[in-house]
């Protein structure tokens, strides 16, 4: 019988689902179910398995997790935050909280958060290493918009920092250095963020679901196919992650990889040392362009992914023979055996 727990779940101001969805019209709940997908279906899931949960709505201050803290004792807080304040380098923050608490906690630890955070950051330290990346380059915010000779297009223009695919769009690939100086001038008006210009890898999308702190588990390669899309350059946009009817228009399909045992071995191993290499923790996806040499290049390290029933980290565990439930129950393992020191 496994052990149950006292679990803070940690969750975003204004998402913390209703017990139930009596007297509320059906548009309402479909939208909640949407908005808080992984809030729901994360509580619901922790619930049905026994643990004794205090979810804790955050912004901007510490206080109402200091109170749950010190008033119930938790075995562990369940970390569903993305950002705080609405800075998304802010997270990190929360968890070295935790860690001065001495109260374990789920997902990826502060320094591991902090350097794949930073999309230039990482793809150095993992060049450093040997491992292809593209290209890139950064045009910090506020600054003037200098463009280098020799640089190669197409690229892929993106915020440093911000995650979820947050400013993604068909205009994102660029292919001038005019196309490419009006995406920056529009990412740092409307995000206010840094950009990061990355050389676009024509090839295969690969996702990689990564459980465990020092002992690994590496789930199946999963693979973002656009049946209806015939552009040159087809991306994963922010409107094709959130957009269910324009998911359908694009034949939108995800699935295990049709690889060789060798390409299998190589994902394998280069997923071990990236994760290793950027110092993460807890659990993760790796993103991956696979060229038609077979060359595998790094494109994002995404730490704390999103953890719906039906999104990609849990169906590569589900084809694996691990249920929701069990990859749930075995992320809180990961962090209650996790020290930090």
């Amino acid at each position: 019988m496994k052990k149950k727990y006292k679990i803070v779940v940690m969750i975003h101001k204004g998402l913390l689902p209703p017990d139930n969805f009596n007297g509320l019209e059906e548009e309402k709940v479909s939208k909640i179910k949407e908005d808080m997908k992984v809030e729901i279906d994360v509580i619901s899931t922790l619930k049905k398995t026994g643990h004794q949960l205090y979810p804790v709505e955050m912004y901007g201050e510490l206080e109402p997790l200091r109170t749950v803290l010190d008033e119930e004792k938790p075995d562990i807080a369940f970390n569903l935050l993305e950002e705080f304040a609405e800075y998304p380098l802010f997270d990190q923050q929360v968890i070295n909280y935790l860690e001065l608490k001495k109260t374990p906690y789920t997902g990826c630890n502060p320094r591991g958060l902090t350097i794949a955070k930073d999309k230039a950051l990482s793809k150095k330290i993992l060049a450093y290493h040997n491992i292809n990346i593209p290209e890139f380059e950064v045009f910090p915010s506020g600054k003037k918009i200098k463009i280098r000779d020799g640089i190669r297009y197409p690229l892929f223009v993106k915020s440093l920092s911000d995650e979820g695919s947050i400013g993604i769009t068909k205009d994102s690939v660029v292919d001038s250095a005019g196309k490419l100086t009006e995406r920056v001038e529009y990412l740092h008006k409307t995000y206010s963020t840094d950009v990061i210009a990355e050389e676009f890898i024509e090839g295969r999308e690969i996702y990689v679901a990564v459980l465990g702190s020092s002992r690994l588990k590496i789930f199946t390669p999963w693979e973002l196919i656009l049946k209806n899309d015939s552009s040159d350059t087809p991306i994963a946009t922010s409107k094709l992650k959130w957009d269910t009817n324009y998911q359908k228009k694009l034949g939108l399909v995800t699935k295990a990889a049709d690889l060789t045992p060798k390409l299998l071995k190589k994902f394998e191993k280069i997923t071990k040392e990236i994760y290793t290499v950027l110092k993460l923790s807890g659990y993760a996806r790796i993103d991956f362009r696979l060229n038609n040499n077979e060359e595998i290049f790094l494109l994002e390290a995404n730490p704390n992914p999103f953890l719906a029933k039906d999104e990609d980290f849990a169906a590569a565990a589900k084809h694996d023979g691990i249920d929701y439930q069990e990859v749930l129950e075995l992320i809180i393992k990961t962090g209650i055996n996790y020290k930090p020191f």
